[in-house]
């Protein structure tokens, strides 16, 4: 009987990071911006980290932040587009990372009545 050993994977989150962009498709949106609140959470090995307590040996978080900073300053009309774009960048810089999801939140979206937010969530 084969055995499979169990990799043990970590689960590391960013959330709640608060951006002011320009993103949607009524020309207002673009130019205004308006608030968007962004969550990413992704699975990886740790466990030489775990042991070695050193950054090189793990996802660097800020590196993750910067990536999902610099999409966010490129308008797009959707929401599903900016969402790619960020899991795109990290799946190119971070090929150790097994899965990931992102959600972006765009924050009184303006629909025509009172609402706290739209988001969209992709996952690889």
């Amino acid at each position: 009987m084969l055995y499979l050993k169990r990799i043990k994977m970590a689960l590391i989150e960013l959330e709640e990071m608060e951006f002011h962009a320009f993103h949607g498709c009524f020309k207002e949106e673009r130019i205004v911006g308006n608030s968007f609140i962004v969550n990413i959470s992704f699975e990886a090995k740790t466990d030489i980290a775990e042991l070695s307590d050193n950054i090189n040996d793990t996802i660097n978080y800020q590196i993750i932040y910067s990536i999902i900073k610099e999409e966010m300053a490129i308008p797009s009309h959707l929401l599903e587009h900016v969402c790619k774009r960020i899991l795109d960048r990290i799946k190119k810089q971070f090929s150790e990372i097994e899965t990931a999801r992102v959600k972006v939140s765009k924050m009184n979206p303006p629909l025509g009545g009172k609402m706290r937010s739209v988001s969209v969530s992709l996952n690889y």
